[in-house]
Order: structure tokens, then sequence, then C-alpha cells
């Protein structure tokens, strides 16, 4: 599906002039977070937040609200991982959307764009999970295909879930292959193995060979 398919244009932007009991009435009805506003001039000058709205007079106008307008907005050229990345940095669950003359033309709504990632191959395509760590300055993505590639894996998708102290964690999506040598290989490569959401044979026979030896000594 092509983002641009999921623009909606059924809720029309407030104006400055409307009563705030306007934009009172619409979050009542409606589970957004944000409503666009309009100027005078016909154009997108931000969104004003449900907690906002609601912390003013119905009898005042919109205009008076205006200090508190966030002004976000992707253009309709944006790519949906930006799209998502907006969504986040705003805390909205609507995302307002303009073509390059900065003209309105709708709004994506949270739930829609994240269906849209989970049709990707990285959510859609059977594969195990794993994720590693290792130090900022010592892994590259090109490693990282090495190693699931040698193995008869195939990487569907990764990306950098934390980056802490200097220490950065990756997240695998991996196909095709069990993910226990995999998971072996990247210990041989200095990785720290943070998750694997498969049975990890390394792990287990240490825990194994721990048992019998506390079995042992208690014998």
């Amino acid at each position: 599906m092509v983002l641009q398919d999921l623009i909606i244009n059924d809720i029309k932007p407030l104006q400055l002039k409307d009563k705030v009991s306007e934009i009172q009435l619409l979050f009542n009805q409606l589970t957004y977070s944000h409503i666009p506003i309009k100027n005078e001039e016909d154009m997108y000058i931000g969104c004003i937040s449900e907690t906002d709205a609601h912390c003013f007079d119905c009898n005042h106008t919109l205009s008076e609200l205006a200090y508190t307008i966030d002004g976000f907005f992707v253009r309709e050229t944006t790519n949906w991982l930006d799209v998502l990345e907006a969504f986040a940095q705003n805390s909205t669950n609507i995302m307002p959307i303009l073509n390059e003359k900065s003209t309105y033309l709708g709004y994506y709504e949270l739930n829609d764009v994240i269906n849209l990632f989970n049709e990707t191959p990285f959510f859609a395509e059977a594969g195990g999970i794993l994720v590693v760590e290792k130090g900022l300055a010592d892994y590259s993505f090109s490693e990282l295909s090495q190693i699931v590639e040698s193995n008869d894996g195939k990487l569907l998708g990764a990306f950098i879930s934390k980056i802490e102290n200097d220490v950065v964690q990756i997240t695998l999506k991996i196909g095709n292959t069990s993910l226990n040598d995999i998971m072996q290989t990247f210990r041989r490569y200095s990785y720290n193995i943070i998750s694997g959401h498969e049975e990890d044979s390394y792990l287990q026979s240490l825990k194994e060979r721990s048992d019998y030896l506390n079995k042992y000594l208690n014998m």
C-alpha cells in the first residue's frame, strides 16, 4: 500500500475565530490527541492538543489558545519511517500533511501507519528475532549481514534499538535458518547476545553443565 493512500480528510481544520467549545466537542466525539487549526488566510498553522483545549473556557476563541499550538506536520512526500518518527516526537496520533506549496491535504492516523509497518517483511515474514550488543565504534552492518549470511540465514531487517554508554544494541529479523549457529558466530565476533527468540543451544549447554557441576559438588 502507498502511504499517500492513507490520507484522511473527513475532519476539516478549525479556524482561530472558532469557539473553544467547538474543539472541545470534537475531542469528546473523537479519539484524536490533536485537532488541526488554520488561520484566517486558510493556511495550516498547527494543532491544539486535547489537554490544552480542555483547560480553557468554552466561550473563548481558539485565537486565545494560539500560544499552545504545535506546528508539526509532514509532507506528502515524507518517507513512512520519517512519518512514524514525527508521530513519536510529537506524542500524537494524528499527523497533518502538507504538499510542497504548504497546502493542507489531510492527515494520517497513527494506527494506519503502524499497520503499514506491520505489512513489511520485517514483521510479515517468518523468522527469528535476535538482539545483539557491541561497542558503538566496533560494529558494522556489513559485518552483521556477513555473519547472518555465512550461516545460510536471510537478513529480513535490522535496526539500532538502543545506544547507551558507547554501546549499541541491534535488533535483527532473520529467516531461513535456526538462530543457534548464528548466535555462536556472533559470540566469536565479540558480540553480546541480549536475546534470541528461539532456543539458544549454547546457553542451554552451559546451563546443563552448571547443573551437572552443582549436582556433583553436592554429592
